[in-house]
């Protein structure tokens, strides 16, 4: 006698994806709690409220149907069906009942460690008859040992995935100036920005299945955030620019905050957001690699190269006062910044996991397209230039060699000694603290170890092999005290003659101010020696005094002059340059926070800034944000005019929404005192 099947369904009257539980489980709470976020790799609970009868295991068959996506298929990671059994299996998708019988069934659902992130539907499967139970949203998980972002130290994601706020280093190598940033990967429409750009990258645009599948992967999906944060080849995020105008947009040194750039980005039908430079950059692609999962970090390389046809080599042209041509596109930047994040390469031979570095800041194109990386931080430091992705050129931003060439007025060039070396002091914010850290030990061996002569052997970094040419004559520059910004100041080269005869030359010290990125302004000062005589071993010291009234009005944004001195040997023609920048302290913005820090208390602060400029100022304006202080926005407070020595001072309020350390960043500006900024560590309690 054959057995009849008898199809049983439960009796479904509600569900309930528990998303407060599981957000703050999985690490994703700040997103806010009214839709289910989860991390790949955990699990995750759901409550099916019955309206009669109980579970029973082996009379009910219960099924669920994951999908991301607009064409969802198992094999390319973006559909699976799974169905309810005794345990978790945490290598793929899979429920099992958690709790006991009763008017409400818990399952708990873990996602595969290799699911494609992004926006899926759950639906429930009871032998055919299908509820749909809604939609959530998959990120990355560090947390998760089997997922290739997965970073064992508990201290550093605090840092490099859930902080919303850091610290990037600015300024020179010899004076790293730290600005305070707003993350705010946790505010609200910042998630949705970061899976749009995705939506919205030109692959998803030509086949959309494909890129689905392919955010399984960190690297194509870090890869894709480089080249959308810039808007050179697609509708990208910022658009760049590096000296004025800056009319049509924000001036890149105003933004303090990666959360108005998404907004805006999002709210005007993904149009660039108009203007950004490299720091800008760099902390908008950190944001959102960290809102995706993505531990991630700025870096900051100090004296760092563009080798725009891929020689290692920058060729500096310079005429017959030490000032800059542009006769190449090869550059020293003051500093440039890129980002690091964390995953496995397992498209590399095997030693190459850990940090790798991307750069969203639309410099060359790779693959045809305007992006950097991401490339093993470890491969750049062994020289392996020919791993994925882009390794070369940033091998050259840390390691390129500097050849200095002056041009005469006749046309004829003459070889220039000028001590160059490229990637000082590569900079990060420390873990659990404001200090900087140096990494330059992750790019480079020490300068002349053996490790560095092999490294430059493997990559047949040949001019670095080299030993340059010693002419017996020593040229640095020296700096006086108080290099504020309204100050008159003294710089000094010094000439020193370390060979047995004596020596005749001119000596010139001149002063411009000049960019970040090496765009050289108006003349601060200029000195001209036609005859200095140098004993044997003897040496000159020369001062230059630069002066407000004649710097105040060539500064540009970045408060910096460069220094160069030229000594001219009479009798050979030998030439020697030294070239070093000065950064102009701006004064001190005081934060005093008046009553006790409680999270959805109204509280206040009173920030002070000084005038230390010899004129009075105008058009004062403080403006104050910072991740979970002051809602996502700018809050921003006016005052008119502060004569020289005399201070602006206001109390400006607003309501932190979460405890814990959080940083309130504070800007000045005004019409000849500009882009002041500071900030302060605040606790708020609960």
């Amino acid at each position: 006698v054959q057995q009849r099947l008898v199809l049983t369904y439960l009796d479904i009257s509600s569900w309930d994806l528990a998303c407060e539980f599981n957000n703050t489980d999985h690490r994703t709470d700040l997103n806010g709690v009214g839709r289910l976020i989860v991390r790949r790799g955990q699990a995750f609970t759901i409550n099916l409220q019955l309206q009669s009868g109980a579970y029973d295991a082996q009379a009910h068959s219960l099924c669920f149907i994951v999908e991301a996506g607009p064409e969802p298929l198992e094999e390319s990671g973006t559909r699976a069906e799974f169905c309810v059994s005794d345990s978790i299996d945490d290598t793929c998708w899979s429920a099992m009942v958690t709790s006991p019988p009763g008017d409400t069934l818990c399952v708990s659902i873990s996602s595969a460690p290799d699911a494609a992130i992004g926006r899926y539907t759950l639906t429930l499967d009871q032998h055919g008859y299908k509820i749909n139970l809604g939609e959530f949203v998959l990120l990355f998980n560090p947390w998760c040992p089997r997922d290739s972002v997965y970073m064992d130290d508990e201290e550093a994601l605090k840092e490099y995935v859930l902080a919303q706020d850091g610290i990037i280093y600015m300024g020179d190598h010899n004076y790293q100036l730290p600005m305070a940033w707003d993350f705010g990967q946790f505010e609200e429409e910042i998630l949705d920005a970061c899976l749009r750009i995705l939506d919205v990258n030109p692959k998803c645009q030509k086949n959309q299945a494909e890129d689905c599948s392919a955010r399984r992967n960190p690297i194509y999906v870090t890869r894709v955030i480089s080249a959308m944060i810039n808007c050179n080849d697609d509708n990208g995020v910022l658009m760049g620019r590096w000296q004025e105008p800056y009319e049509g947009g924000v001036k890149p040194m105003l933004w303090r905050s990666s959360v108005g750039i998404l907004r805006q980005w999002c709210r005007e039908s993904c149009s660039a957001v108009r203007f950004g430079q490299c720091w800008v950059f760099a902390a908008v692609a950190c944001s959102v690699s960290r809102a995706l999962g993505i531990p991630c970090r700025v870096i900051t390389n100090y004296l760092s190269a563009h080798d725009t046809n891929q020689n290692l080599v920058i060729e500096r042209y310079v005429n017959e006062k030490g000032e800059p041509e542009k006769r190449t596109r090869d550059s020293i930047w003051n500093f440039h910044c890129w980002v690091e994040s964390w995953m496995t390469r397992p498209d590399l031979p095997s030693g190459y996991d850990g940090w790798q570095a991307s750069d969203p800041t639309p410099q060359e194109k790779s693959e045809g397209v305007f992006c950097c990386g991401p490339v093993s931080v470890k491969a750049i430091k062994q020289g392996e230039l020919s791993f994925k992705y882009d390794a070369g050129f940033v091998f050259a931003e840390v390691n390129a060699d500097v050849q200095t060439i002056m041009r005469l007025p006749d046309g004829s060039t003459r070889d220039v000694i000028s001590p160059a070396i490229v990637g000082q002091k590569i900079s990060t914010k420390s873990v659990g603290s404001d200090h900087r850290e140096d990494i330059t030990h992750l790019y480079k061996y020490p300068e002349g170890s053996d490790e560095e002569r092999e490294t430059f052997k493997k990559a047949e970094h040949l001019n670095k092999l080299q030993q340059h040419k010693d002419v017996g004559l020593d040229l640095t520059i020296k700096l006086g005290d108080s290099l504020r910004k309204g100050c008159d100041f003294d710089v000094f080269a010094l000439a020193k003659n370390n060979t047995s005869k004596n020596k005749r030359c001119r000596l010139l010290l001149a002063s411009r101010a000049v960019s970040y990125s090496g765009v050289i302004g108006g003349d601060c000062g200029y000195k001209d020696l036609l005859n200095v005589d140098l004993p044997p071993g003897g040496e000159r010291k020369v001062p230059l005094r630069l002066n407000y009234n004649k710097y105040a009005d060539a500064l540009t944004q970045d408060n910096l002059i460069r220094l160069a001195a030229l000594l001219i040997d009479y009798s050979n023609g030998d030439t020697v340059l030294s070239v070093r920048n000065v950064v102009l302290d701006n004064p001190e913005i005081k934060i005093k926070i008046l009553g006790e820090p409680k999270e959805h208390r109204k509280l206040a602060a009173e920030i002070t800034v000084q005038n230390p400029l010899p004129v009075p100022i105008s058009s004062c304006c403080f403006s104050l944000e910072g991740a979970n202080l002051t809602g996502g926005r700018t809050i921003t407070e006016r005052w008119t005019t502060v004569e020289p020595g005399q201070e602006a001072k206001v109390k400006v309020y607003f309501t932190p929404t979460h405890s814990g350390l959080r940083k309130l960043l504070v800007d000045f500006d005004s019409d000849k005192l500009c882009h002041v900024k500071g900030f302060r560590n605040v606790i708020i309690g609960k």
